[in-house]
């Protein structure tokens, strides 16, 4: 039916987040965590010219999910929910995606800010964000936004999606 699709890690993003437990589960709520990414040398001339945006998109891979779901209680909330109306890290691909800021750029290694993903995560793709073309006017948020009491800077992972 569907085409097998073979992705390859082009770095590896380091952050202190060495557990799932505890971490922030968006980027808003690792607002002054630093990390880096350390790009694989095979392609860091695709880097040229990035080191001009503020900040970037990161795809990577949720790896030490195993088992996806396709119905999770998302960290925001207390109701089962379509796995694909959640951010959460038990997807069928598990893949991440994170816009975190761009301190600086030094050869391969991207230096950052605002990161919530766990140490050693393999990093898929990086894009820069176009703040006229990515931020969207009258968006809805679906059930989340009916969560007027959410403080995402204090939410912390727990261990619902741990498979380690």
């Amino acid at each position: 039916m569907f085409t097998e699709i073979i992705i390859r890690p082009i770095g590896i993003i380091k952050t202190p987040f060495t557990e799932i437990a505890q971490m922030p589960i968006q980027p808003s709520g690792a607002m002054n965590v630093l990390g880096t990414i350390e790009l694989d040398p095979d392609f860091t001339e695709g880097l040229k010219d990035l080191e001009g945006f503020s900040h970037i998109i990161l795809l990577y891979h949720f790896h030490k999910i195993t088992t996806p779901k396709l119905s999770v209680v998302p960290f925001m909330d207390t109701v089962a929910r379509g796995v694909f109306a959640t951010r959460s890290p038990a997807r069928p691909n598990a893949i991440g995606i994170s816009t975190v800021k761009l301190l600086h750029i030094e050869g391969n290694v991207l230096f950052l800010e605002g990161v919530d993903m766990l140490n050693g995560s393999p990093l898929i793709d990086i894009k820069p964000f176009f703040a006229r073309f990515d931020n969207r006017e009258n968006a809805v948020s679906g059930w989340l936004d009916a969560q007027t009491n959410i403080d995402i800077t204090t939410i912390r992972s727990d261990d619902r999606f741990d498979q380690q």
